[in-house]
């Protein structure tokens, strides 16, 4: 296992000029020895490219990588003894399962009792003793990426894991299982993990920090619960939670705070910048509120679905879209009612040129 540090800028461009010249922006950023990471965002924000930096498959424009405090910049993946897991497996059709674990290890010159007893505890890991001795070939396309995944844990030397992705091809209730599979290998073998998905819920159950980009730039690394609760910036706050953050513009001076043509009173202790700025707020915490309460706004509903164990109420306020997450025992409103949402409380956040007010 290492400690990734990353003092990095890329571009595939010969003479970048402009930050859309960059797949990913100048950051710096450390992965923890035995750490479980996920990079999380949109196709094209930079994460594969990341990861094929750190794994040594493209070396970086600008910068350096440095394993454990040693320049591996322009190291070999070999050399920085990674292994790497696909979007799709990459295995050999004509050996056994058995066989395929066991490849890594046998490049190495590992004994064969040691062989033996690493495959068993990978192939059992992984829920593949009963298919040891079967050909690869024959196999369908989630035991085959099991296979991949257990080629990339085999070796217990390895520096860190590299996954793109690799849950794609797996149907929907056994890529549940196999991430649960994942986290408990991670807390058993004390591994560096690193895995890069477009998907929140694979990257919040997976990882113990995720790294959230966009547009090449890193904009928040955190726990699941401080990327729900306090997202950094806007677009945190907007790609994590289903639905996302709601954001309202709104008009700040000192002890108020002006949101649609309503002046609301914002407590001492609470230091806004002066002039433009967003509210934002979870779904889940806005509350649907009698008129006249203090701190709500007047909203128009557009919409109420009924999700089963929630309602989802959508309205707007001023014309901006808010969506609140109400009790199944809530009274319901219909489309066209008017009715008075709390905005303002602990879990409200403020964000000025799209960066949280700390």
């Amino acid at each position: 296992m290492a400690r990734i540090d990353l003092d990095l800028a890329h571009a595939y461009k010969a003479s970048p000029r402009e930050d859309s010249d960059y797949a990913l922006l100048p950051l710096k950023m450390t992965f923890k020895d035995g750490g479980a990471y996920a990079l999380l965002g949109p196709s094209g924000c930079g994460k594969t490219t990341m990861l094929n930096i750190i794994s040594g498959l493209v070396a970086p424009s600008q910068g350096e990588v440095k394993f454990d405090g040693q320049d591996v910049t322009h190291a070999s993946p070999q050399e920085r003894n990674i292994a790497q897991v696909f979007q799709f497996p990459v295995i050999y059709d004509t050996m056994t399962v058995a066989e395929n674990l066991a490849f890594p290890l046998r490049n190495r010159k590992v004994p064969e009792a040691q062989i033996k007893k690493r495959v068993g505890e990978i192939a059992e890991m992984l829920e593949l003793s009963g298919q040891l001795n079967h050909r690869a070939a024959g196999l369908a396309a989630d035991a085959k990426q099991k296979i991949s995944l257990g080629r990339g844990l085999v070796r217990p030397d390895v520096s860190a894991v590299l996954f793109d992705e690799p849950l794609t091809v797996i149907d929907p209730h056994l890529k549940w299982q196999l991430r649960r599979k994942l986290k408990q290998i991670h807390h058993e073998l004390k591994l560096t993990l690193i895995y890069v998905t477009h998907d929140q819920v694979e990257a919040l159950t997976f990882a113990e920090q995720v790294v959230v980009m966009t547009r090449g730039r890193a904009v928040q690394m955190g726990s699941a619960d401080a990327l729900f609760e306090r997202p950094q910036h806007t677009f945190v706050g907007h790609f994590i939670g289903s639905p996302g953050m709601n954001f309202l513009p709104a008009q700040s001076a000192p002890g108020e705070l002006r949101i649609a043509g309503t002046t609301l009173s914002v407590a001492a202790t609470r230091s806004l910048p002066d002039g433009d700025i967003k509210l934002g707020l979870r779904p889940e915490y806005v509350r649907l509120v009698a008129q006249g309460v203090s701190g709500a706004l007047p909203a128009q509903v557009t919409q109420l679905q009924d999700i089963g164990t929630y309602l989802m109420l959508t309205a707007t306020i001023d014309g901006q879209p808010v969506k609140a997450r109400l009790s199944p025992e809530t009274q319901r409103p219909q489309a066209g009612d008017t009715v008075w949402l709390q905005m303002l409380g602990e879990h409200t956040c403020f964000y000025k040129n799209e960066e949280l007010v700390a």
